[in-house]
């Protein structure tokens, strides 16, 4: 009589030449539980894409960790428990990251107004004006009013007779596009020498 994938004996067999390091063994079991470790981590995890992505990372750590592997103890639950930890792994990862930027968002505020309190030399001046020489011309004019000049986005929209929205709108571009500016080490080191109140030049 032929025994089936879930037959203990079977699976047995099964790990054991796994750690041998046969790649047949190991294709069969990856096929006897991806459906069910994916269906179990998208409970977890609500992404198919990260489902599948962490679901084969999870094989890769078992191929290449086969030798660790206790014959003696069931497989079905050492797999799944690897699981639950990358998925909690996972969870964690985004709650910090989440924090980091929620930690950080006030530091990269503070960056952007009254830049010009704490410029110290006609040199680092120079260096602001050509980051925002990038900016288109009225994109340039929010946001010198607004984060070097101070003013409200409602004086801003009143003398330049344009919407809040619109002024928000340029602010939005202009820190996108400085922040793409940091590329360059000399722009995010001088940036972050502002605030910080450093000399660097």
């Amino acid at each position: 009589m032929n025994r089936q994938p879930t037959d203990n004996q079977y699976e047995r067999e099964l790990v054991y030449r796994l750690k041998q390091g046969d790649h047949d063994a190991f294709e069969q079991i990856y096929h006897i539980y991806k459906d069910r470790l994916i269906g179990n981590l998208l409970r977890i995890l609500k992404s198919r894409e990260l489902v599948e992505e962490q679901v084969q990372d999870l094989f890769l750590n078992i191929w290449k960790g086969r030798d660790q592997i206790d014959c003696e103890k069931p497989f079905k639950a050492y797999l799944f428990a690897i699981a639950v930890n990358m998925a909690k792994n996972v969870i964690r990862r985004a709650y910090y990251d989440k924090r980091m930027r929620a930690a950080l968002q006030p530091i990269e505020q503070r960056i952007y107004m009254h830049v010009e309190e704490h410029i110290c030399s006609a040199e680092n001046k120079q260096i602001l004006n050509s980051l925002l020489d990038k900016l288109p011309p009225q994109r340039r004019t929010v946001f010198t009013l607004c984060k070097l000049e101070g003013k409200s986005y409602k004086e801003v929209s009143e003398l330049l007779h344009i919407s809040e929205n619109t002024v928000n709108d340029h602010i939005r571009k202009a820190n996108l596009t400085l922040r793409q500016l940091h590329n360059s080490a000399d722009s995010i080191g001088f940036l972050f020498a502002i605030y910080l109140g450093n000399q660097i030049f």
